[in-house]
């Protein structure tokens, strides 16, 4: 068992991109996000069989005063896990994981796997993902969203909004702290974005909307294979009423078959919740995600998020911050929430 270092990243990253149970979210480049963007200890563990990786396992350590002790696979990323070419290699890192769990004190180990494991732990029903298959033709995935979000797309198109792709974060990352912050959310430092940005390079893209001039809404969306993922959006309070938000997935689907991308992943939601019936409105279905645990210190799997009623005071006082203050000290609070 060895742990990832530079030298062996291009390695990593081939056996990411040919092994069918990999994700964007296990690429080697997600290391220096969490190391660099948001000060965490990464450990990437992989496996070796005649001189070729085998198996991976990404993790990062979050240990928090207010949310706990914990290695994760992977935290602030929707998936995760072990990646084997068996499983006896898939025993051999999760064995590790719990090993260095156990060294680094840690409650518990978090597997946020998009397919189930057999391993009997302990997991949470609370997310779903939505993935869909596109058509190549872009008026095909159109006719293919439910009649009334069709109609708000639509309308978008006919007031005459449009998408750019930004080269910089700067204009993103205004419209998202405004977003996430009236969501009740704490935001991301701006340095992580740079960071992504640096990182996986084309693989990144920043999609703006636009109404005369003025900026509405904004996603940063990741390429990986033949799949997309819009993952870190937002609008401006003037969003919803100029169809912004709507006009822009609708441009990153049809950016992304120009592409030649065939697989739109709408990302993770909590069961219930707004972004579940927005993504359900536009003709996704929901699939249940498997995140399971390995209690090491804890006796329960945690219940940290915005639906456990202990945030419900602090979630209504966030969404109450002027602005500047909420983007000085949210990236605080957002580092400890992997």
């Amino acid at each position: 068992m060895k742990y990832l270092e530079d030298k062996d990243r291009a390695l990593w990253d081939e056996y990411v991109d040919h092994h069918a149970e990999a994700t964007f979210f296990h690429k080697s480049g997600w290391r220096e996000v969490l190391e660099k963007g948001l000060g965490h200890r990464a450990y990437f563990l992989y496996a070796e069989s005649e001189g070729r990786i085998c198996g991976i396992l990404p993790l990062g350590h979050v240990k928090s005063r207010l949310f706990g002790n914990s290695l994760s696979s992977t935290p602030f990323c929707v998936y995760g896990g072990v990646v084997a070419d068996s499983g006896q290699v898939r025993a051999a890192l999760e064995s590790a994981a719990r090993n260095l769990a156990t060294k680094l004190e840690a409650d518990y180990v978090e597997y946020r796997n998009l397919v189930p494991s057999e391993s009997g732990r302990p997991s949470k029903g609370l997310y779903v993902t939505f993935r869909k298959t596109l058509d190549p033709d872009p008026e095909k995935n159109l006719s293919a969203i439910p009649r009334k979000q069709r109609a708000v797309v639509r309308k978008g198109i006919s007031v005459g909004l449009r998408s750019v792709i930004d080269t910089s974060v700067d204009r993103f990352y205004e419209v998202y702290a405004e977003s996430v912050r009236n969501l009740g959310t704490p935001v991301f430092p701006k340095r992580l974005f740079q960071i992504l940005k640096d990182v996986f390079g084309p693989a990144c893209e920043i999609t703006t909307v636009e109404h005369q001039g003025r900026v509405l809404s904004s996603v940063m969306s990741f390429y990986f294979r033949d799949e997309v993922l819009p993952y870190y959006g937002g609008g401006t309070a003037a969003a919803r009423e100029n169809y912004a938000n709507d006009f822009m997935y609708w441009e990153v689907m049809r950016r992304a078959v120009e592409r030649g991308v065939r697989v739109f992943d709408f990302g993770r939601s909590k069961r219930d919740t707004g972004s579940f019936r927005f993504k359900t409105h536009w003709g996704f279905e929901p699939a249940p995600l498997h995140y399971e645990y390995d209690l090491v210190k804890a006796s329960d799997i945690p219940d940290i998020n915005p639906l456990n009623p202990k945030y419900r005071f602090f979630i209504a006082a966030w969404k109450r911050l002027p602005l500047p203050v909420s983007k000085l000290v949210g990236p605080w609070l957002a580092r400890s929430l992997g």
